[in-house]
């Protein structure tokens, strides 16, 4: 079955996006976000650019989640701080420093429902959850017990009360909101995705292929440049492909 067999592809419009950067996301209304070292810099959905953001004193910004675009959450890894932003790009709470907060060696960080936000700690391989008051509310202890094995994640992203933390060469691991292990999906040698619903869309060489964690159905479709592309997404009737001088959007 073709998860993605809705997509058109008749003379899809085409929009060029001219700008250098390492990554990039789309929040949920269509807004796309470039990441180049320590600047963030926000485009509308019709390509035009919007605003900047920069800190040059906590150096390369190592995370973007915009998954919340009144709240974006930037992670700067080197420093070990959190920075909130409104959809202004302006700082929107206080920075969350996680050295202060006892947590030196945190890889991987991404936002959560009402305000919060997740930590993948190293040095204990456990996942914690902050509320908007950098209040602990909810771990999963050390995974290298919980799962009996050693995972290596590189990506994690919450998506409708449920946290999705990948190691590519295991597959992605599945909890709740809580903290307790859910499942896992054996979807193995990816490296960022994103969730809608129970559905979970990669990009795969030149295509963006999506899977069905309950009903175990993946489809993919062919991107026109895709194996070229560092990064492939999509929201809603459009395909994002990043190329590192430019992003270019298309009409599915």
């Amino acid at each position: 079955m073709i998860l993605l067999c809705s997509f058109k592809t008749d003379h899809p419009s085409r929009l060029i996006i001219k700008a250098k950067f390492d990554r990039f996301t789309v929040d949920n209304i269509g807004n796309v976000y470039t990441v180049k070292d320590d600047e963030l810099v926000k485009y509308l959905p019709t390509g035009k650019f919007f605003v900047r953001y920069s800190n040059l004193k906590l150096g390369s910004i190592t995370t973007v989640d915009a998954t919340n675009p009144l709240k974006v959450l930037l992670y700067y890894k080197d420093f070990q701080q959190i920075v909130f932003l409104d959809n202004q790009l302006s700082l929107n709470s206080d920075v969350v420093s996680l050295e202060k907060l006892g947590y030196e060696q945190t890889d991987l960080v991404c936002a959560s429902a009402n305000n919060s936000f997740w930590i993948y700690n190293k040095q204990n391989n456990e996942l914690i959850r902050f509320n908007e008051n950098s209040k602990k509310i909810a771990t999963t202890g050390n995974l290298k017990q919980v799962l009996q094995t050693e995972i290596n994640p590189d990506f994690m992203l919450e998506s409708n009360n449920y946290l999705y933390l990948n190691s590519p060469d295991k597959g992605v691991y599945v909890f709740d909101i809580f903290g307790a292990f859910s499942k896992i999906i054996s979807i193995k040698d990816i490296h960022q995705f994103q969730v809608k619903e129970n559905i979970i869309y990669f990009k795969k060489d030149s295509s963006l292929c999506s899977y069905d964690h309950k009903l175990f159905e993946e489809g993919c479709k062919k991107v026109v440049s895709g194996m070229k592309a560092s990064e492939i997404k999509f929201y809603k009737d459009k395909i994002y492909s990043g190329f590192g001088d430019s992003l270019v959007v298309t009409g599915l």
